[in-house]
Protein backbone atom coordinates (compact mmCIF):
# COMPACT_ATOMS: atom_id res chain seq x y z
CA UNK A 1 0.00 0.00 0.00
CA UNK A 2 1.35 3.43 -0.96
CA UNK A 3 0.66 6.33 1.38
CA UNK A 4 -1.05 9.25 -0.28
CA UNK A 5 -0.42 12.69 1.20
CA UNK A 6 -3.34 14.99 1.78
CA UNK A 7 -3.16 18.72 1.23
CA UNK A 8 -3.00 19.20 5.01
CA UNK A 9 -0.15 16.69 5.38
CA UNK A 10 1.76 18.44 2.60
CA UNK A 11 1.27 21.81 4.34
CA UNK A 12 2.42 20.38 7.68
CA UNK A 13 5.52 18.87 6.07
CA UNK A 14 6.25 22.28 4.51
CA UNK A 15 5.99 23.90 7.96
CA UNK A 16 8.33 21.22 9.33
CA UNK A 17 10.80 21.95 6.50
CA UNK A 18 10.64 25.66 7.36
CA UNK A 19 11.52 24.80 10.98
CA UNK A 20 14.66 22.92 9.93
CA UNK A 21 15.52 25.61 7.36
CA UNK A 22 15.42 28.27 10.11
CA UNK A 23 17.63 26.01 12.26
CA UNK A 24 20.13 25.46 9.43
CA UNK A 25 20.23 29.17 8.56
CA UNK A 26 20.53 30.16 12.26
CA UNK A 27 17.62 32.51 11.60
CA UNK A 28 16.08 33.36 14.98
CA UNK A 29 13.47 35.66 13.43
CA UNK A 30 12.24 32.94 11.07
CA UNK A 31 12.25 30.45 13.96
CA UNK A 32 10.13 32.78 16.11
CA UNK A 33 7.59 33.28 13.30
CA UNK A 34 7.06 29.50 13.06
CA UNK A 35 5.84 29.14 16.67
CA UNK A 36 2.18 29.48 17.68
CA UNK A 37 0.90 32.75 19.05
CA UNK A 38 -2.59 31.66 20.11
CA UNK A 39 -1.67 28.38 21.82
CA UNK A 40 0.57 27.49 24.74
CA UNK A 41 3.92 26.17 23.49
CA UNK A 42 6.52 23.81 24.93
CA UNK A 43 9.91 22.48 23.89
CA UNK A 44 12.28 19.78 25.08
CA UNK A 45 15.80 20.14 23.71
CA UNK A 46 18.09 17.11 24.13
CA UNK A 47 19.41 17.10 27.69
CA UNK A 48 17.29 20.07 28.78
CA UNK A 49 14.39 20.29 31.18
CA UNK A 50 11.02 20.95 29.51
CA UNK A 51 10.37 24.59 28.61
CA UNK A 52 6.85 26.06 28.70
CA UNK A 53 5.57 29.33 27.31
CA UNK A 54 6.61 31.49 24.39
CA UNK A 55 9.21 33.53 26.28
CA UNK A 56 11.11 30.45 27.47
CA UNK A 57 10.83 28.57 24.17
CA UNK A 58 11.74 31.47 21.88
CA UNK A 59 14.51 32.52 24.29
CA UNK A 60 15.99 29.03 24.08
CA UNK A 61 16.00 29.12 20.29
CA UNK A 62 17.61 32.56 20.24
CA UNK A 63 20.36 31.23 22.53
CA UNK A 64 20.89 28.06 20.48
CA UNK A 65 20.87 29.78 17.09
CA UNK A 66 23.12 32.58 18.34
CA UNK A 67 25.74 30.21 19.72
CA UNK A 68 28.87 29.45 17.70
CA UNK A 69 28.59 25.86 19.02
CA UNK A 70 25.09 25.44 17.58
CA UNK A 71 25.11 22.11 15.73
CA UNK A 72 24.25 21.56 12.10
CA UNK A 73 21.02 19.59 12.07
CA UNK A 74 19.51 17.78 9.12
CA UNK A 75 16.41 15.62 9.14
CA UNK A 76 15.13 12.57 7.29
CA UNK A 77 12.19 10.21 7.39
CA UNK A 78 9.55 12.87 8.09
CA UNK A 79 6.00 11.56 8.44
CA UNK A 80 3.03 13.84 9.08
CA UNK A 81 -0.20 12.83 10.79
CA UNK A 82 -3.08 15.30 10.83
CA UNK A 83 -5.90 15.13 13.38
CA UNK A 84 -8.29 18.00 12.74
CA UNK A 85 -6.58 21.31 13.52
CA UNK A 86 -3.59 19.56 15.09
CA UNK A 87 -0.79 17.63 13.44
CA UNK A 88 2.51 16.06 14.32
CA UNK A 89 5.59 15.15 12.39
CA UNK A 90 8.01 12.45 13.46
CA UNK A 91 11.46 12.44 11.94
CA UNK A 92 15.11 11.60 12.51
CA UNK A 93 17.50 14.46 13.23
CA UNK A 94 21.11 13.95 12.19
CA UNK A 95 23.42 15.87 14.51
CA UNK A 96 27.18 15.52 14.37
CA UNK A 97 27.80 11.77 14.49
CA UNK A 98 24.48 10.86 16.11
CA UNK A 99 20.78 10.62 15.50
CA UNK A 100 17.89 12.00 17.50
CA UNK A 101 14.24 10.98 17.29
CA UNK A 102 12.14 14.13 16.98
CA UNK A 103 8.48 15.04 17.19
CA UNK A 104 7.18 18.41 16.05
CA UNK A 105 3.57 19.23 16.94
CA UNK A 106 1.66 21.84 14.96
CA UNK A 107 -1.66 23.63 15.44
CA UNK A 108 -3.61 25.41 12.75
CA UNK A 109 -3.76 29.14 13.50
CA UNK A 110 -5.54 31.46 11.10
CA UNK A 111 -4.90 29.08 8.21
CA UNK A 112 -1.21 28.44 8.97
CA UNK A 113 0.42 25.46 10.67
CA UNK A 114 2.43 26.73 13.64
CA UNK A 115 4.64 24.84 16.07
CA UNK A 116 3.29 24.21 19.54
CA UNK A 117 5.85 21.62 20.63
CA UNK A 118 9.28 20.30 19.63
CA UNK A 119 10.94 17.35 21.32
CA UNK A 120 14.19 15.68 20.27
CA UNK A 121 16.03 12.95 22.14
CA UNK A 122 18.60 10.21 21.65
CA UNK A 123 17.71 7.13 19.65
CA UNK A 124 18.73 3.61 20.45
CA UNK A 125 21.28 2.07 18.15
CA UNK A 126 20.04 -0.71 15.87
CA UNK A 127 21.32 -3.41 18.24
CA UNK A 128 19.78 -1.69 21.28
CA UNK A 129 16.40 -1.35 19.61
CA UNK A 130 16.20 -5.12 19.05
CA UNK A 131 16.73 -6.00 22.73
CA UNK A 132 13.67 -6.33 24.95
CA UNK A 133 13.55 -3.79 27.78
CA UNK A 134 15.15 -4.87 31.04
CA UNK A 135 12.07 -3.67 32.89
CA UNK A 136 8.54 -2.63 31.88
CA UNK A 137 8.33 0.83 30.35
CA UNK A 138 5.33 3.15 30.35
Amino acid sequence: MVAVSTTAETAVLAANQAFYDAFAERNAGAMERLWAREHVVACIHPGWAPLHGSDAVIGSWRAILGSPESPNVQFTDATALVIGDTAFVTCIEHVRDGKLAATNVFALERGEWRLVHHHAGPMATRSESRRPPASPLN
